[in-house]
């Protein structure tokens, strides 16, 4: 979750709309949205058809399910993964963002970082008054690199992953509503564990992780 900037040259000029035409038609950018629409497809059955995800969780069991879903899931991944990989190296530039947006998509992805923790951190305040962290992780993620990336790949992927996070988040909250769900007071001490560690993932993941992942150092 950070900045993500293209390292080649963008296409930009005259035979821009013919870089439009052959990126939509190449075949990296094939595996690259076949990735997308099974990776978030898989991950937006509770959003249409959650009463038949649940009927059929009861029919097949609760293991099959996860199992078939995680396998989905991976398979989905990969193909983004790697698609989008091959996207990167013919990148077809739709706007140049300010030097300023990469400074606030930093401090948003710290946001992110921090409610990535409270996914998981049990007793925080912020999972008590969000409810699904999670999800807002991913959207903040999702428009900070959109801020800071103005190519026709990182258009697709963070602005699919936003507009899927905004339904996602949605249709949560309307679950929680219809099931009467209430969620606990946090306390002190557990929201700042998780803020804490939120910052220092963030720091591992700016200074070091992003670089040999992904091949782009943000800060340099």
């Amino acid at each position: 979750m950070f900045c993500i900037a293209i390292g080649a040259s963008p296409i930009i000029g005259p035979d821009y709309s013919q870089a439009v035409y052959r990126f939509i038609l190449g075949v990296p950018v094939t595996y690259f949205i076949l990735g997308l629409i099974v990776f978030l497809g898989v991950h937006s059955v509770r959003i249409v058809a959650n009463d038949w995800r649940t009927r059929t969780m009861v029919r097949s069991g609760e293991l099959p399910w996860k199992a078939l879903f995680s396998a989905v899931s991976l398979l989905g991944l990969g193909l983004l993964v790697w698609g989008f990989g091959l996207a990167r190296q013919q990148p077809v530039q739709l706007w140049s963002p300010p030097a300023g947006m990469r400074h606030l998509a930093a401090l948003l992805t710290l946001v992110s970082f921090v409610l990535l923790a409270a996914a998981y951190v049990p007793g925080n305040s912020i999972k008590a008054r969000l409810h699904h962290p999670m999800v807002l992780a991913v959207k903040v993620w999702a428009l900070a690199h959109l801020m800071a990336n103005g190519n026709l790949a990182h258009v697709l992927l963070f602005g699919l992953f936003l507009l899927w996070s905004i339904f996602n988040f949605s249709a949560a909250r309307r679950r929680d509503r219809s099931g009467g769900i209430q969620y606990p007071r946090g306390s002190a001490g557990a929201t700042t564990i998780t803020v804490i560690i939120g910052m220092g993932a963030w720091l591992a993941f700016a200074l070091w992780l992003h670089g040999m992942l992904i091949g782009v150092r943000p800060f340099s």
